[in-house]
């Protein structure tokens, strides 16, 4: 089945008005500067073809759907064994940058890569010799992804200031874990990789690509395996548990298809076998977010999507 762009354009004009429900994120003080009404949407189809509505070619930042990327990557590089003996698989119920399950779990460690502290524990996995290399390593991954030039990989600098200014949570949380022996390394070279990973700019065809990505198996449109299928199922998997922050579950119910949102509003999902959506990709921006932390107009515009195309 192919969304057609006039659905996609009548799904903007019903589900814009819901921005006025949300509120930008504020906590990071370059994303309090967004235009809430903004609202976009992409879709890359089964055939491969992109349909999108709304403000789908704005640039905005990734934040927290990188963790997805950076688990691909450290799992690609390092295998799961490794990867999940540093976070676990299961969801929290707790806020996204809660450390109170670090201080229960025995042993500690983060209990899924979705969480702050748990995307901290894998960002500090990425391979390289410092944190320029890191990054740059995890940029050309992005590039392979989306089958386009280093170059065009770009992160935007003063949203990663402002995130580095303002992240002295996510600073704990990291010290926590390397008392504990989670983590390894220097917290501040690890908080200027993650800050700037969240920074990655992209907007909703690019979403749409990864979303595109998992949906096949980790197979590009075009055919290229840039995620094995089983790292791409384990994401799928994680993603339907915790993608959503503490609303993981009711997203699960209202939607039913794996996403991952960040606080800039992005909102990546992706098709399910189960469904006539099987082998799409979702891409959304909505910075518009409601009390859990995700798009409020674009979790709207999902539901809706799920059900005139169940």
């Amino acid at each position: 089945m192919n969304v057609t762009q006039q659905q996609l354009e009548e799904l903007i004009a019903e589900c814009r008005p819901y921005t006025v429900l949300g509120q930008v994120a504020s906590y990071i003080p370059e994303l309090a500067k967004s235009e809430p009404t903004q609202l976009g949407i992409a879709v890359c189809n089964a055939d491969g073809t992109f349909v999108s509505a709304g403000d789908a070619e704005t640039m905005f930042t990734l934040q927290s759907v990188s963790k997805i990327i950076t688990l691909a990557f450290v799992l690609e590089t390092f295998g799961e064994d490794y990867v999940f003996s540093k976070v676990g698989m299961e969801p929290t119920g707790d806020a996204f940058n809660s450390i109170a399950k670090l201080e229960e779990t025995i042993p500690t460690k983060p209990l899924n890569p979705m969480i702050n502290a748990g995307a901290l524990a894998v960002t500090s996995m990425l391979p390289g010799e410092d944190a320029a290399d890191k990054l740059n390593r995890l940029r050309q991954f992005i590039a392979d992804l989306l089958d386009i030039e280093l170059d065009m990989v770009k992160y935007d600098a003063e949203v990663a200031q402002s995130e580095f200014e303002t992240t002295d949570l996510n600073r704990a949380l990291l010290y926590f874990m390397r008392y504990h022996g989670v983590i390894e390394g220097n917290v501040e070279e690890i908080i200027d990789v993650y800050t700037k990973q969240c920074a990655i700019l992209t907007n909703c065809k690019g979403l749409a690509m990864m979303g595109k990505i998992l949906s096949q198996s980790g197979k590009t449109p075009s055919g290229h395996q840039v995620i094995s299928r089983r790292n791409a199922r384990i994401i799928r998997a994680i993603m339907t548990t915790c993608g959503m922050y503490d609303a993981s579950g009711e997203f699960s119910v209202q939607v039913g298809l794996p996403g991952k949102s960040g606080v800039s509003g992005a909102i990546v999902a992706c098709g399910r076998s189960d469904f006539d959506m099987a082998d799409l990709g979702i891409g959304i921006f909505g910075p518009a977010l409601d009390l859990k932390g995700n798009s409020i107009a674009g979790t709207k515009m999902l539901e809706l999507l799920v059900q005139r195309h169940p």
